[in-house]
């Protein structure tokens, strides 16, 4: 069992940088995705890649950081 006993504003920013990498990396997906439909012409196969690739890149690096945060290996 984990028990934190950290100063409140460390809780808003593991918070603030989950929001981040979650966000973020489904923005430049989805920003990525649209350019290269655009490019090639191929309106909804690249933004769904693009997507689904940014979603996963972004609850990889949350589970990244909350395991550093825990200090678990």
């Amino acid at each position: 069992m984990v028990t934190l006993n950290k100063h409140p504003l460390q809780g808003m920013a593991i918070t603030a940088s989950i929001l981040s990498y979650l966000s973020g990396s489904t923005i430049v997906g989805i920003l990525i995705g649209r350019w290269l439909d655009g490019y090639f012409g191929t309106p909804p196969l690249f933004l769904i890649i693009g997507l689904l690739i940014g979603l996963a890149s972004g609850v990889y690096g949350m589970i990244l950081l909350v395991k550093k945060f825990l200090g678990d290996d």
